[in-house]
C-alpha cells in the first residue's frame, strides 16, 4: 500500500477550512489529512503531535499569525504551503523560493501545482521564503475604537475603555469599565481579529478580555484560572489549565 502524504491546515474561517478540506479529499487522493486547527494555539498543540508533512497555514488568524506561530513551535520538520489574501505583487516577489503560496479563493489547480513541489525544495529555502515574507507583510492595523448601534444612533466606543466582550445564547454585549453595557451585532469570532493581541486576549468561549481591565487572578486546584475583571460579569471568567501559562505569559508582556 502507498504511504499517503500528511497535511494539516491551520485555518480559522470555517467555509476556508472545509473548502480546503473537499478539494484536497477530492482530488488530491496522495493526502492524507492528519489535523485541522483553527486557531495558533490550537495548532501550538496539536502540530507537535501529530507531525505533518505539509501545513496549509494561513497568516492572519484570529489569535495570532502564522507567522509566530512558526517562531514558536519547537521543530518545523513539515514543509509549508501558505494561504492568503495578500496581492500579487507580494506573490510574485517571493514565490520563486516558497513551496507554494496559494490565493483565496483558493483552487484546485493551486493545490495540484503546490503538491507537485513537494520534496523538490531543502529546509533552506523554505526559510528564506519564510524571511522574504515577514519582510514584504504588512504590519496589522487594529482599530482604536467601535461604532456601536444603540436605539437610533451609532455610538462611537474607544477600545481602552472596553472592559470585556461577552457571548452567550448567540448575543454579544460589550462591557465598559464605568459599567455600561451594549449589546453588539458581531461575534467573538468576528470581533478577535480587529483587536490588538497586546491588549485584548480570548479567555474561553464566552469572553473577550482587556488586559488593563484584570483586577485579580485566582488558581484553581485543577490549575485553571478565575479572571476577576474591573466591572461586574454574568458568569464567572475561567481560563482552562491548557491555555493558562499562555495567558500568564500575556498578561506581564511589554
Amino acid at each position: 500500500m502507498e504511504t499517503k502524504i500528511t497535511a494539516a491546515i491551520v485555518e480559522d474561517e470555517q467555509g476556508n477550512r472545509e473548502n480546503l478540506l473537499r478539494m484536497v479529499e477530492t482530488y488530491c487522493p496522495q493526502i492524507r489529512i492528519s489535523a485541522i486547527c483553527s486557531s495558533v494555539t490550537e495548532a501550538r498543540s496539536i502540530l507537535p503531535e501529530t507531525k505533518p508533512d505539509i501545513l496549509f497555514l494561513d497568516i492572519r488568524l484570529g489569535d495570532d499569525t502564522g507567522f509566530s506561530l512558526l517562531e514558536s513551535l519547537p521543530d518545523i520538520s513539515f514543509e509549508v504551503i501558505f494561504t492568503t489574501a495578500y496581492d500579487s505583487y507580494a506573490i510574485q516577489a517571493i514565490r520563486f523560493s516558497a513551496l507554494d503560496y496559494l490565493l483565496k479563493p483558493i483552487k484546485v489547480e493551486d493545490i495540484r501545482h503546490a503538491l507537485a513541489k513537494y520534496g523538490k525544495l531543502n529546509r533552506q529555502d523554505i526559510l528564506q521564503y519564510l524571511s522574504q515574507l515577514a519582510r514584504l507583510a504588512p504590519a496589522p492595523k487594529y482599530k482604536d475604537k467601535l461604532l456601536v448601534p444603540y436605539k437610533d444612533k451609532l455610538l462611537p466606543v474607544n477600545l481602552k475603555e472596553v472592559s470585556c466582550f461577552y457571548t452567550s445564547d448567540k448575543s454579544t454585549c460589550i462591557y465598559l469599565k464605568d459599567g455600561t453595557q451594549y449589546p453588539y451585532s458581531k461575534t467573538l469570532e468576528q470581533i478577535m481579529p480587529s483587536l490588538d493581541p497586546a491588549d485584548f486576549i480570548r479567555a474561553n468561549k464566552q469572553f473577550i478580555v482587556n488586559r488593563d481591565s484584570i483586577s485579580d487572578i485566582t488558581v484553581w486546584f485543577d490549575n485553571r484560572l478565575l479572571v476577576t475583571l474591573d466591572v461586574e460579569v454574568p458568569e464567572r471568567i475561567y481560563v482552562s489549565k491548557n491555555k493558562a501559562s499562555e495567558f500568564k505569559s500575556w498578561l506581564v508582556s511589554d
